[in-house]
């Protein structure tokens, strides 16, 4: 029984240094309009599973991560940007893996991929 909690214990504190590393600022790339790569940027802050965090709209402002989720080197979240006063709501699930985080998400019905590096 021992051996039992104490690995238990271990894995514990291994999902949750697995969420630490998350914390800090990351940056990608998508094609945006007329195939011209656009700059993503975010900025993660991982609180036991809970992910929270901001990425920049198309506007300038910040934009607040929502349902931000991490389990083991799973994370999962959505954004919702206005556009002209209609949301647009996108769902992100992704691996984390040292310092890159790849994430599908769906956008207005187009899949697509996005790989985010940790700044240094």
């Amino acid at each position: 029984m021992k051996i039992f909690a104490l690995t238990v214990g271990l894995l514990l504190i291994a999902s949750f240094a697995l969420a630490a590393d998350i914390d800090g600022k990351w940056t990608g790339q998508v094609a945006g309009m007329g195939g011209d790569p656009m700059t993503i940027n975010y900025t993660l802050k991982a609180n036991g599973t809970a992910l929270t965090g901001t990425t920049t709209g198309m506007d300038g402002k910040d934009v607040q991560i929502k349902n931000g989720k991490i389990e083991g080197n799973n994370v999962s979240y959505s954004v919702s940007f206005d556009m002209g006063g209609q949301e647009m709501k996108m769902d992100f699930k992704g691996v984390l893996s040292g310092d890159q985080l790849k994430l599908t998400f769906d956008m207005m019905g187009q899949p697509s991929d996005l790989v985010l590096k940790k700044a240094k």
